[in-house]
């Protein structure tokens, strides 16, 4: 693979000249760059919003809202719900207007938090390296567009990218902000732990974060909806296998070579695909478990390498990165929107250092381009069972477990001991260690 990506690094070195390079890193071309993406998003999306229709998860969002805000039905507080109870505020935020403009302020939404997300990484225009970090955030955001501009992960997503950066400046903005990501989808939980095991201001993003925790249920708790403030939990806990998940692709290739007994069918009540077929129920039953021994394997690692005084910004990227893979390719669902939980941290990490992100980046970018080639371009073949999409699902999922093994890989070596050096070279001369005397 380094072959791979030497090849492709000299490619992108001779395209980017020294000049083009400076150009990319003016506040002026970014700005322009990411109008420019906007607009586009905009004009792809303006038959559906001057007809006042609704696209992928919005419809029901969209229901959710106008039940809220016409008929007094909050989900969440009157009702169980599938999502934790912040992800009520984008979702009835975007329908103030009324349900004809909701797709428009459900984009402008998105819109805003891509731009603090920019300027997070680039620090308004100051920070150069953070310049690497915007480019590739718009570019994953561009290839994930199907789902980033549709789904709460698009919400979610910058807010996530906010926080990493603001981490070591301002960890209680940073903890404010990932705690309430967590509140709107569950997911940043896994970046949150990162940054308690890692961070150095692990005391404050603790404290601020059960705060703002406490303001929550509190909120729930006045509103009459404390009962239903845990209950996405176990909402979803009975789900079957999901088409899209790495772990299904075995049956998946079951039932579109047409074995007995294995079939892809639709799960109508919450509207997904799901797959059936000899040892689905049994393995269903396990990826929980064997999602939380992975992120408790995870864990013990960022512990270990913690006490090998590892550096905290790799480890805590690292360690981000590990424990959302296990979210993902231990999970019994799987959906096209979960890679924008891996984006977020990639991006951070390549504004850090591209020599040591390089693998996951590329990675990066090949998954999310099959990732919306898979859906929505050929989801309804994959399902009718043809070859040339189901090789396209296979090799995306293939390529999210590479990924996992290699932030896994790369989090074991930060834990693994030191190796003994038994002399230390001082100029030309080796001295045993213990014997001498060196000054610093």
């Amino acid at each position: 693979m380094s072959t791979i990506l030497d090849r492709v690094d000299a490619r992108l070195a001779r395209a980017l000249t020294p000049a083009r390079r400076l150009t990319l890193q003016r506040p002026r071309t970014l700005a322009l760059g990411f109008l420019g993406l906007h607009a586009l998003f905009l004009f792809a999306l303006l038959p559906t919003i001057l007809t006042g229709r609704a696209l992928g998860d919005l419809p029901l969002y969209r229901t959710w809202a106008e039940l809220g805000l016409e008929h007094g039905v909050w989900q969440g507080i009157d009702t169980v719900w599938v999502y934790p109870i912040g992800a009520l505020l984008p979702i009835v935020l975007a329908g103030i207007a009324g349900p004809l403009l909701y797709q428009l302020l459900w984009l402008l939404m998105t819109t805003a938090l891509n731009a603090v997300a920019v300027g997070a990484l680039t620090d308004w225009g100051r920070r150069r390296s953070g310049y690497k970090s915007a480019w590739y955030w718009l570019l994953a955001s561009f290839l994930l567009s199907p789902v980033g501009l549709l789904r709460l992960e698009g919400l979610t997503a910058p807010l996530v990218i906010v926080g990493l950066v603001l981490l070591a400046r301002r960890p209680v903005v940073a903890a404010i902000v990932l705690t309430l990501a967590t509140w709107i989808k569950v997911w940043p939980a896994a970046v949150f732990l990162a940054v308690v095991t890692a961070s150095p201001r692990r005391r404050t993003v603790v404290l601020t974060g059960a705060v703002v925790s406490a303001g929550v249920a509190a909120s729930v708790w006045l509103l009459g909806g404390v009962r239903y403030l845990t209950g996405f939990v176990t909402e979803q806990s009975d789900r079957a296998l999901q088409l899209e998940a790495p772990i299904t692709t075995p049956w998946v290739w079951l039932a579109s070579l047409g074995h007995r007994g294995t079939v892809i069918y639709e799960n109508y009540s919450i509207a997904t695909r799901e797959v059936s077929g000899p040892g689905t129920d049994l393995v269903a039953a396990l990826m929980t478990p064997v999602m939380f021994g992975a992120i408790a394997v995870i864990f013990v690692l960022m512990l270990l390498a913690q006490r090998r005084r590892a550096d905290a910004g790799q480890l805590l990227l690292l360690g981000a990165l590990a424990l959302v893979g296990a979210f993902i390719v231990f999970n019994k669902v799987g959906s096209p929107q979960y890679m924008l939980w891996l984006v977020p941290v990639v991006a951070v990490g390549v504004g850090r250092s591209w020599a040591a992100w390089r693998v996951p980046a590329m990675l990066m970018l090949a998954i999310a381009g099959l990732t919306t080639l898979i859906f929505p371009i050929f989801y309804l073949p994959l399902i009718d069972g043809d070859l040339f999409s189901l090789l396209l699902l296979t090799v995306r999922n293939a390529l999210l477990v590479v990924l996992f093994g290699w932030s896994v890989t790369n989090l074991a070596r930060l834990a693994r001991p030191a190796p003994r050096r038994d002399a230390l070279i001082v100029g030309r001369r080796t001295l045993p260690v213990g014997q001498g005397r060196i000054d610093t």
